[in-house]
């Protein structure tokens, strides 16, 4: 995965041209290999602040957002691109030691076939080294959903509701096309409901998860479609929408008594 970064939900005012050419619309690319907005300390600080703070909070399992585009590029309601669940966990050094820290459980796409992706385990180094912007995004779900949660994504559950047909603006109230947040989304109404049946699990989010409209030119986004392969509106019915980290911080505020959602900064 050594495309360049691009963010995980779909952007308006996106030029024609970037469109027949697959880019500007957000995707779940590993930022491994990415050209570097920022020194590599910079990053390190940045992602130890952020694994400090989720500490902080006692967090075991807390869903984690980064900026992949430039704050200006992005549209209204959307402003973290890849969002994955972080993990506290223990960590094997390639030296041979054992240190606590926090996994980062992502949905990246394939650089060959971007409308294919798969699970990858990264850090968060990893995760924040190709970011246009030093901001995170975090939710800190209730104990008892941290609980819930570790339990669906160390079963075979977090695998099975994997669905490696991609689309950028994946619809999260139906099946057939998945991007990173819809993911995030349908493994957290895993562990709320307790639940594999997928059909449960959307008919809980048409029910109750409020999702971001894409407010994307239709021409556009039909060039799109047609141009891009991880654009598909296959699984859309009128305007398109999809989930975002904001929408997600919104539904845990509303339904998860004791959840918080939280912003960190640089120093």
């Amino acid at each position: 995965m050594r495309n360049a970064i691009r963010f995980c939900v779909a952007f308006a005012g996106l030029a024609l041209a970037s469109l027949a050419q697959g880019a500007g619309f957000s995707s779940s690319a590993s930022s491994a290999g990415e050209q570097a907005h920022f020194e590599p300390q910079q990053i390190v600080q940045f992602a130890k602040k952020v694994e400090r703070t989720m500490a902080s909070k006692g967090a075991r399992v807390a869903i984690l957002g980064r900026m992949g585009r430039p704050r200006a590029e992005l549209p209204d309601g959307m402003h973290f691109t890849h969002v994955a669940f972080a993990v506290y966990s223990e960590i094997s050094t390639q030296d041979g030691r054992k240190l606590p820290g926090y996994a980062i459980y992502n949905l990246y796409q394939l650089d060959d076939k971007p409308d294919v992706s798969r699970l990858v385990l990264d850090y968060p180094v990893d995760f924040f080294s190709g970011v246009a912007e030093l901001e995170a995004g975090i939710i800190i779900p209730s104990a008892e959903l941290q609980r819930r949660l570790l339990a669906t994504i160390t079963s075979p559950t977090y695998a099975n509701l994997h669905d490696a047909h991609y689309s950028v603006i994946a619809n999260p109230y139906t099946l057939g096309r998945q991007n990173c947040t819809e993911f995030v989304l349908d493994v957290t109404n895993a562990a709320i409901y307790q639940t594999d049946d997928v059909n449960r699990i959307k008919a809980n989010e048409k029910q109750y998860f409020v999702a971001q409209k894409v407010n994307v030119n239709p021409f556009k986004l039909m060039l799109g479609s047609m141009f891009s392969a991880e654009v598909s509106t296959s699984d859309q019915n009128g305007t398109p929408v999809t989930a975002t980290f904001e929408t997600i911080g919104e539904y845990l505020k509303k339904y998860d008594a004791g959840s918080e959602v939280l912003t960190v900064l640089p120093d």
